[in-house]
């Protein structure tokens, strides 16, 4: 026994009084639950799951169909994409699947546990997503009375955006990053280098790594004028604009080199993508994701006001430049949640110290502080029990969707009609032809998807004018040779053709009308 336990030098006593207690003491962390691990297990479980159909909270955008269909396609023919695999108007023509790794990824998983794979992934990423931000706040000096509630605030605005599509992979990466970013301004280390290989796994997820190089250049051109200011140095310039220029150069490491670059570039300036893609266009105010997008706002605009007067510099850049870009286009929200609400906790964490520091043990001050120090290990530190649900996800009794949200998409008439429709050049909306795609791919041809980027400017104006049943529709129908119409029921169109005798209505349901040519 004595020789087993013991080694040259070294007896039993020894090893079993305080290793054996830090050995003790690191198991009881890993497998005793916190209160971390209620927080970014239960919220993203409790929103997407337990809230209503999972399949209308995640599935609702069809271009969740046409990545799939991709994926299937690169895999079957072991190649990258490099033209239109999906339309009638633009076939053949040069495409950039730049999202191709996500691709491959939703295709495995769709054919391993059908839909069911993709939501487990996105709830997966939805809860990573919280746990970064969450973790970051807390290690920038929140405590659970200001965590908490930012990161309710945080992941409710979020989920404007939290669908089944890559870009969730960039609410992640970018939330990661910003910490790696935080940690280094505070103590450089070689670990910040870890972006650029980082950025090349991302570049091939998804188009979000753009938002990496934006703020690696906001740091830099900050550290340029706390330099100018007097409090920071031209190291930390060229440490920063140096990891910018690497991880741009990391990012040609993908399918189409730099015309990958400068095709984004164009899609992005583009004036007609603001004006006609959904997504593109800046926010409304009405929902509740927007309150709650809103009260954030306003307080990381106090929080950039404070910054400023200490002379600091990387945080007002960071908060002032997603907050344009968000209030110009709605899907940069989630982009500016990510990187505005650590230094909003940071904020709140400076006040909360100043008004708790000297106050009595009985005082409303002192009482909340006694409390928030007690939480405060246990939303520190992350058990086995933050992934165990994940784990047992796939095995809950729960209603898994086996299709895109039937509260978005013509399923039944698509089902009814699927021959006919393959067959068919038809006109719909874009986002029904991501689900004829999904459904009837590859096969199926359609007029426009979901990828904007592609079609152009000109087609794109085609399409929306036919949308809204100009008096060219006839004309528009002819150019592009249409022998179907799939419409929604209170569109501009079904009610034109309602009344073309050339035109007769083949089928209809709650959702959907389809026309047919009249023989």
């Amino acid at each position: 026994m004595s020789t087993y336990l013991s080694t040259p030098g070294q007896n039993a006593e020894a090893l079993s009084a305080p290793g054996l207690a830090a050995q003790e003491s690191a198991w009881r962390r890993w497998l005793w639950p916190s209160l971390f691990d209620v927080i970014v297990v239960v919220l993203p479980l409790w929103f997407f799951a337990l809230s209503g159909d999972v399949a209308s909270a995640l599935l609702s955008d069809g271009d969740t169909g046409w990545h799939i269909r991709t994926g299937d396609w690169i895999l079957q023919h072991r190649q990258f994409v490099r033209e239109d695999l999906f339309s009638f108007s633009k076939a053949g023509q040069p495409w950039f699947a730049w999202e191709w790794l996500s691709d491959i990824l939703f295709s495995q998983l769709h054919s391993a546990m059908g839909m069911k794979g993709l939501v487990l992934l996105t709830i997966a990423l939805s809860s990573l997503y919280l746990a970064l931000l969450f973790r970051q706040m807390v290690w920038r000096g929140a405590n659970i009375f200001i965590a908490f509630p930012l990161a309710m605030l945080g992941f409710g605005a979020a989920s404007v955006h939290l669908l089944a599509r890559p870009h969730v992979w960039t609410m992640v990466l970018l939330a990661l990053s910003g910490w790696l970013i935080q940690r280094d301004l505070k103590s450089p280390d070689r670990r910040i280098w870890l972006l650029v290989p980082l950025t090349v796994v991302w570049t091939n997820l998804h188009g979000g790594w753009l938002a990496l190089v934006a703020v690696l250049g906001l740091v830099a051109a900050a550290k340029a004028g706390e330099t100018l200011l007097g409090t920071g140095s031209w190291k930390s310039v060229r440490r920063y604009g140096g990891l910018a220029a690497g991880c741009l150069a990391a990012s040609l490491v993908n399918p189409y080199s730099w015309h990958l670059h400068a095709h984004v570039l164009e899609y992005l300036n583009a004036a007609w993508v603001k004006e006609l893609t959904n997504e593109f266009k800046s926010p409304v105010f009405r929902t509740e994701n927007m309150m709650m997008f809103e009260l954030v706002l306003l307080g990381s605009l106090v929080a950039a006001g404070q910054m400023l007067r200490r002379r600091e510099l990387v945080g007002p850049a960071l908060i002032l430049f997603w907050a344009h870009s968000s209030l110009v286009s709605a899907r940069h929200i989630p982009l500016f949640l990510t990187l505005a609400l650590p230094a909003v906790a940071e904020e709140l964490g400076r006040l909360w110290q100043a008004w708790t520091d000297g106050a009595g043990k009985k005082s409303m001050a002192g009482i909340l502080r006694g409390m928030a120090q007690d939480a405060q290990p246990a939303i520190a530190r992350a058990s086995v029990w933050a992934v165990v649900p994940f784990l047992a996800a796939p095995w809950a009794p729960i209603r898994w969707p086996d299709n895109l949200a039937a509260e978005s998409f013509p399923i039944q008439m698509v089902e009814r009609h699927r021959q006919e429709l393959v067959r068919a050049r038809v006109f719909t909306s874009d986002q029904w032809g991501d689900y004829l795609i999904y459904r009837s791919s590859p096969e199926q041809k359609v007029f426009v998807d979901g990828r904007g980027d592609f079609y152009g400017e000109k087609l794109a104006r085609d399409y929306c004018d036919l949308l809204n049943a100009p008096y060219t529709w006839r004309q528009l129908t002819h150019k592009y040779g249409f022998t179907a119409f799939l419409v929604e029921r209170k569109s501009p169109l079904a009610s034109v053709l309602r009344q073309a005798p050339e035109w007769r209505l083949a089928d209809e349901d709650a959702k959907a009308l389809l026309f047919l040519p009249r023989k």
